[in-house]
């Protein structure tokens, strides 16, 4: 197995930041500093991180939360927030939430100890869609509000792609992306003339948020994580 690797395995990082710590010379191989990820190691080859010894890879885990409104989807807050890590008990193991909700919104969101699990579902190259419910400032919803979403919509950043959307009620939608940019859905909806008021995630991938309630978690199966994944993976 690859360092870098061997490193986001066994839970000390995402690959990305595990090629950062390599390359830093912060990882030995056998006493020795290693600074090239592609090393090949294995359960013997007596890893280390900044001196301490990695165990070896990590059981692979993926949890389903349904994020309250209120709670920051990150590892850690410096403002002394609840983070969405701290609502999900995972014994020793360092999760890392899969993509964010912003602190207004609420909703389904993955947490797993896989970095490059994390990385690719999240990547634009992948376009693993996410599911939301937005009620709608502004009055009933307009047919051209909807069309121009599916279109795809001009905001600071680029114009987005085009999205599928249904109208559920006069002042509520069903939308579908397949990008993940900051805050995107609420700035979308802006932009065609109706502010969020309220916004949940319920889908992403294949996985839905069910009757999962808020606070909430499950341990998500093998088979849930293999529907998951991208093609390729």
């Amino acid at each position: 197995m690859r360092l870098a690797k061997y490193l986001a395995h066994a839970g000390a990082a995402s690959r990305r930041a595990a090629e950062r710590m390599i390359a830093e010379g912060r990882v030995t191989v056998g006493g020795e500093t290693v600074t090239d990820p592609a090393v090949d190691v294995g359960p013997a080859s007596r890893v280390a991180l900044d001196g301490q010894p990695l165990g070896g890879p990590e059981p692979r885990v993926l949890y389903a939360l349904h994020k309250p409104v209120g709670v920051v989807s990150t590892a850690s807050d410096t403002h002394g927030r609840t983070t969405v890590v701290e609502l999900v008990p995972a014994s020793g193991l360092r999760l890392y939430p899969v993509g964010r909700l912003d602190i207004d919104s609420s909703g389904l969101i993955l947490l797993t100890n896989d970095g490059e699990l994390a990385n690719k579902l999240t990547h634009p190259r992948y376009g693993v869609p996410k599911t939301y419910i937005a009620r709608l400032a502004g009055g009933p919803i307009a047919e051209r509000a909807l069309a121009a979403l599916r279109e795809g919509v001009e905001l600071e950043d680029g114009r987005t792609a085009p999205a599928r959307v249904r109208r559920l009620e006069r002042d509520r939608i069903e939308l579908t992306i397949s990008e993940g940019r900051n805050r995107q859905v609420r700035r979308m909806c802006q932009a065609v003339g109706h502010p969020v008021l309220e916004l949940v995630r319920t889908g992403f991938g294949s996985l839905d948020l069910g009757d999962l309630a808020p606070g909430a978690h499950r341990l998500l199966s093998e088979r849930e994580l293999h529907g998951l994944r991208p093609p390729g993976l």
